[in-house]
């Protein structure tokens, strides 16, 4: 048997594990740092920005320690006698005690804690620390980097550590890491947001002067339904939209309308999420409603050169959109949540639509015992995204069989399938009807009246949290997957 090549060293995972070898299986460089190797290393801090802010504090604190209360968090000051000083500066403040040197000694020493913080000569020292409070802004900016970055190295070692020891779904992990980061910048920008009414005035006067210069225009995002954009004044950011139906009523093919009309006609970016149908099924109705040729023809190849050359102009249409489509099956609201701030982050979608509720999913332990639960965290969880990434969500769901069985067909809030959370968590619900579906079938009435009701159609608007409730009157094109709208009949909604 032949002997071993000299240049090949036997697998040892004693010598494979060890810390020299990490890294590509080189040791480290000569003067060079493994910044995951010295877990004694020092928070980043820096102890005379934080004795800076709190001098200029004691120099003007009527001025500053109100700005820092919105602006500065207590964990801002990584030293504890910076940080306990902090603390009681604070607490004067909002007891509207005098700070002065004489009040705040006499109560850290009444308290005990004087020496916390390195006796009286250290609170005296403070008052002389910087020689005008006129450089507040820059050392609090050094005080938030600072503080950003420990909160960045304190969210990443958890992480690092939860991975190591996680024995359950990896998927979620994953999410309340992504959260985790997320709440670092979110914190940050989100500092200080409490506005004076008068600034809230300016805002709004700046909106009403748009509006009268503009009349007509809406302040959201356009379905391409005149009376539906009547009644929501078009769909606002971090609002969650339901539109319920029965199967096969069209839900679908009304929210591709609405999707094609915001990427095509508007230029936003879109995200579809469709649980049910594939994206090669969701391109042809596209497809075909855009170009106005019958499906049926469409899927089997029978079109003329009229229709061809519409099905070319419309894919070269729907080609410059951006519209992303996810067909995951069976979608779990986290792994939703995380598609979203990506697709939010990287694309800067407008509109999100999801097909449908209920064939969503939640991982968490209380939602596989009840399905009632599951839906109400699901529900939610979608009204949290729709405010976090601030855009308007539309989300299809199932009604229950009841509206077959009443007189009419016509459907209600009640009707919802599994869960009232549904109702209390949306900011608008639509129901979805047709006559030609959903009529009752003891009324027949003669050929033409039966012609008439075909794909006459209505979206019954019975929630609007910032607005009117009323019919949008519709019409199905059964051939083309596509609504229009019609005019109301004479005696329609009584």
């Amino acid at each position: 048997m032949p002997e071993p090549a000299s240049n090949v060293t036997p697998f040892d995972p004693a010598v494979a594990n060890a810390p020299a070898l990490q890294k590509g299986g080189q040791g480290k460089k000569k003067g060079e740092v493994d910044p995951l190797s010295d877990i004694n290393r020092a928070m980043p801090f820096s102890d005379d920005a934080e004795k800076g802010v709190l001098s200029c504090f004691l120099q003007n604190p009527t001025d500053l320690i109100n700005d820092a209360l919105t602006t500065l968090a207590v964990e801002a000051f990584y030293h504890p006698a910076n940080r306990l000083i902090y603390e009681v500066l604070r607490e004067f403040n909002n007891d509207g005690r005098p700070i002065d040197l004489v009040s705040l000694s006499h109560y850290l020493i009444d308290k005990g804690i004087i020496d916390k913080i390195g006796g009286p000569a250290t609170l005296a020292d403070l008052y002389s620390f910087v020689p005008t409070p006129a450089h507040y802004e820059y050392y609090k900016g050094i005080l938030h980097d600072k503080h950003l970055l420990r909160r960045i190295i304190t969210a990443c070692t958890e992480s690092i550590q939860n991975a190591y020891e996680y024995q359950e779904d990896v998927p979620l992990l994953l999410d309340r890491v992504e959260q985790r980061m997320l709440s670092v910048r979110e914190d940050t920008e989100s500092r200080d947001t409490i506005k004076p009414l008068r600034q809230h005035i300016m805002e709004a006067v700046d909106t009403i002067e748009h509006l009268l210069l503009n009349p007509g225009q809406m302040n959201g995002l356009s379905t391409g339904y005149r009376k539906l954009d009547l009644l929501s004044t078009g769909l606002q950011g971090g609002e969650l939209f339901v539109i319920a139906a029965r199967p096969s009523m069209g839900k679908t093919s009304f929210c591709m309308n609405i999707v094609e009309y915001v990427a095509v006609e508007l230029q936003r970016p879109v995200a579809f999420f469709s649980l049910e149908m594939s994206a090669s099924v969701l391109v042809q109705r596209l497809i075909a409603g855009r170009a106005g040729v019958n499906m049926s023809k469409l899927k089997s190849g029978l079109l003329n050169r009229e229709q061809m050359r519409a099905v070319t102009t419309a894919c070269g249409q729907l080609q410059k959109s951006e519209i992303f489509i996810d067909e995951t099956p069976g979608l779990d609201i986290m792994e939703f949540r995380a598609k979203a701030r990506r697709l939010k982050k990287q694309h800067n979608i407008g509109l999100i639509t999801i097909d449908y509720l209920q064939l969503m999913t939640s991982g968490s332990k209380r939602a596989k015992e009840n399905r009632q639960i599951e839906i109400a965290e699901i529900s939610a969880g979608l009204k949290g995204v729709a405010k976090e990434l601030d855009i308007p969500i539309i989300v299809l769901a199932q009604l229950n069989r009841a509206v077959e069985q009443r007189k009419g067909g016509r459907p209600m809030l009640s009707d919802l399938r599994e869960s009232g959370s549904i109702e209390q968590d949306a900011d608008m619900v639509g129901l979805l009807t047709r006559d030609d579906y959903a009529g009752s079938k003891t009324e027949v009435g003669t050929e033409e009246e039966e012609e008439a009701k075909k794909g006459k159609a209505v979206l019954i608007m019975a929630k609007n949290r910032n607005g009117p409730t009323d019919d949008v009157p519709l019409k199905f094109i059964a051939e083309y997957m596509k609504f229009l709208e019609r005019e109301p009949d004479p005696d329609e909604g009584q």
